[in-house]
């Protein structure tokens, strides 16, 4: 069933529902068959470049919404940091260390319901384009619920793509938040693409979602033409609701992972937060069960694993990281 599945993805064909729902539901015994054969697919239809992406926490905490993983809402006591947006110099350091360590692209990313016009927006723009123009790699940015003009602008500064996570499955997302809507995501990824922007989207594993919710959530992701994908999973912080979740096991994961890759077999999927807590020293094996990217370096809120770490890994993979595409 594996590998007749993997063969007609790699002859043009999409696999159905049902048929992603059978191979998340494998046994770990032939866990490693679908990561093989994931792999497969990744080699037919990329190459062997890992897209390497860092971010930097721009505006921290005193967010507004009650997304219940979130260590930035106002509604818990987590003790996350809080600060106003950072000055243009700051961020700009960031994404010239990010490059010296081989980033494709950086990300401004931004706490709170969204970034209103004016003073706070433009100076966002004026970063993004000093870093484009004179660092020399891709710009990305993730600012909430943002307008038509705001896309604009951004398209206009040359971002390469915009960030907006659906988090999980539609038939799930009641039950992370209710101070915003699916649809309200859905509609910020819309006018991103009116304005000729590319999306960046993916979510949390974790969260308490079924297997059946994934793949609910990768086919949710293909509809809207998503081809950036980044798979977090939960790192429970203490005072938020989800702070004593269970955590998924490596082998779950990594179905889950590979399953994408069956679904989305054209996509960029990259492992993000929580990896370094939740595989452990089964990190490589997403990078040999389907995905093509990586986020280094530290998170909004929490710690990230060590560059070299992250070199050595890609080294011993014989993986080459991807360069900027500008």
């Amino acid at each position: 069933m594996i590998i007749e599945y993997a063969k007609k993805v790699m002859s043009g064909q999409d696999i159905t529902p049902q048929e992603g729902n059978e191979l998340i539901s494998v046994t770990d015994e032939d866990t490693p068959l679908l990561l093989a054969m994931a792999d497969k697919i990744r080699q037919h239809f990329a190459n062997n470049e890992v897209d390497c992406c860092a971010i930097i926490n721009g505006r921290s905490g005193k967010c507004s919404e009650n997304c219940r993983f979130c260590a930035q809402s106002i509604h818990y006591d987590t003790g996350a940091t809080t600060h106003k947006l950072l000055d243009s110099d700051t961020i700009i350091n960031a994404a010239r260390k990010a490059k010296a360590l081989e980033a494709a692209r950086f990300s401004i990313v931004t706490s709170g319901r969204s970034v209103s016009e004016g003073e706070e927006f433009n100076q966002i723009l004026t970063t993004l384009q000093h870093i484009k123009n004179d660092i020399k790699i891709e710009t990305c940015c993730s600012l909430g619920l943002i307008n038509l003009t705001q896309a604009k602008a951004l398209k206009t500064v040359g971002i390469s793509r915009y960030h907006a996570n659906i988090e999980t499955a539609p038939s799930y997302f009641p039950q992370i938040c209710t101070t915003h809507t699916f649809t309200d995501k859905v509609s910020v990824i819309h006018i991103a693409q009116k304005a000729g922007l590319r999306l960046c989207s993916g979510g949390i594993f974790g969260l308490g979602e079924t297997r059946s919710q994934r793949i609910e959530m990768a086919f949710t992701l293909k509809s809207l033409g998503i081809d950036s994908i980044p798979l977090n999973i939960l790192n429970p912080i203490i005072g938020t609701p989800f702070e004593n979740n269970s955590p998924l096991d490596p082998w779950e994961i990594l179905r889950a992972f590979a399953v994408f890759r069956f679904i989305l077999p054209y996509a960029l999927i990259r492992t993000a937060g929580g990896r370094e807590i939740n595989l452990r020293s089964m990190q490589a094996y997403a990078l040999t069960g389907g995905l093509n990217g990586l986020m280094i370096g530290d998170y909004l809120t929490t710690k990230g694993r060590t560059i070299s770490e992250d070199q050595q890994m890609l080294r011993d993979l014989n993986r080459r990281t991807a360069a900027p595409h500008l």
